[in-house]
């Protein structure tokens, strides 16, 4: 892990009490396999926001995000792109499908290199009405 980022794990670590890096990590890693775990309901659809910034002028990154949004053009309903301030580009896309593919595509978004936030909200979508609650990450 690059110095940095070990920096913050450790103010992390101290702020909320946990023994170490190690605990941290652990729950980490709980909490990113379990996100869909409890969602995936017989096929259930649902429709999701996911929100991707990275720096201004990756064009690696912006290349790999327009492939992961292709190869899950099924599912992918919407995709903008803006800019946020002078360093940030922010890509939104609002996703439609199962627990399952919703869970690919942001998996899938999470592996580009220089990605640096994904966050998405889910809402099921039980009998065509969404009154169900809104599960946000």
């Amino acid at each position: 892990m690059p110095d940095a980022l070990l920096e913050r794990v450790d103010a992390f670590v101290d702020e909320h009490g946990y023994s170490g890096r190690s605990e941290a990590v652990r729950k980490g890693t709980r909490t990113l396999l379990e996100e869909f775990r409890d969602r995936n309901v017989d096929g259930e659809s649902n429709v999701c926001t996911v929100t991707v910034t990275f720096e201004y002028c990756q064009p690696a990154v912006q290349q790999r995000l327009t492939g992961v949004r292709h190869e899950y053009d099924e599912i992918v309903s919407t995709a903008t792109h803006t800019h946020a301030g002078d360093e940030f580009c922010v890509e939104l896309f609002v996703l439609e499908g199962t627990s399952g593919a919703v869970s690919e595509f942001v998996n899938a978004v999470r592996a580009i290199p220089n990605v640096r936030s994904v966050n998405y909200t889910v809402t099921p979508l039980v009998n065509d009405s969404l009154d169900g609650p809104v599960q946000s990450h």
